[in-house]
């Protein structure tokens, strides 16, 4: 698996790269998602109607995370949560 695009560079914090992760629409119309800012790793959990949602990600310029780039996070942060640092895959 390759890295993801927003690792491919140097990490540096760039507090004007705003990344969102979508999880998923809900029945109800509100949309699940993770939003970032500088570093896609650390990010908090929003929920918010879709209109909302859409209207929040032209506002803030988003860089939408792919699937794969998501699965690539899980993987670090479960490097850290499950006490294995320096697994490879």
């Amino acid at each position: 698996m390759q890295p993801p695009a927003y690792a491919q560079s140097p990490r540096t914090f760039d507090v004007t790269r705003r990344y969102v992760r979508f999880r998923e629409q809900r029945d109800d119309g509100f949309v699940e998602f993770d939003f970032s800012i500088g570093d896609p790793a650390l990010s908090v959990e929003l929920v918010m109607p879709l209109r909302d949602f859409q209207s929040f990600c032209r506002t803030n310029h988003v860089i939408y995370l792919t699937r794969d780039e998501g699965t690539q996070l899980d993987i670090d942060q479960a490097k850290w949560r499950y006490g294995q640092p320096g697994l490879s895959e």
